[in-house]
């Protein structure tokens, strides 16, 4: 689903993911190379005309990979070891998103937040259709929550937590 559906029914994450969208301006992308074997890549997303946009440079590998394999990953990046923001996680695929209106509509969002943007047509858009989310925190405060659109929103038991809790 679209970002703005998403937001509608996980509102929990949604908002903890946006919040590290707009604080750390990077996340880390999974995609899938032509033999199979994974491919870690930074990336700015950016939430424009709804959508979870992921922009890249035009022939860039991990775009590549994802015109062959939509398959992907999208992970917050972590502060430092103890991570206190925890670790945000959606599962989907992506979609390259041609329409000339939500390219527009991307390119005003990144002029916004970082006084620039890619000229037509020189670089990929795409964007995430989100299957599953998850937040995990650990430390003292743990937390783990996972959501996909079957089962909807769950707290799980978190891996840190003592036998019986």
């Amino acid at each position: 689903m679209r970002w703005v559906e998403f937001e509608a029914a996980c509102p929990r994450i949604a908002a903890i993911a946006r919040e590290r969208f707009a604080s750390d301006e990077m996340v880390m992308i999974g995609t899938l190379r032509a033999d199979g074997s994974p491919r870690i890549s930074g990336c700015e997303p950016d939430i424009a005309a709804g959508r979870l946009c992921l922009g890249m440079m035009w022939q860039s590998r991990k775009a590549h990979d994802l015109r062959r394999d939509p398959r992907i990953v999208v992970h917050s990046v972590p502060s430092d070891r103890m991570n206190p923001g925890g670790d945000v996680k959606r599962t989907g695929l992506a979609i390259e998103e041609t329409d000339l209106d939500v390219r527009r509509i991307y390119r005003e969002v990144l002029q916004a937040r970082i006084d620039w943007a890619p000229d037509e047509p020189n670089f990929h858009l795409f964007s995430v259709d989100i299957t599953e989310a998850a937040y995990m925190r650990f430390g003292d405060d743990r937390l783990a929550l996972h959501w996909d659109e079957h089962r909807g929103l769950r707290e799980l038991r978190h891996p840190d937590a003592p036998e019986g809790s």
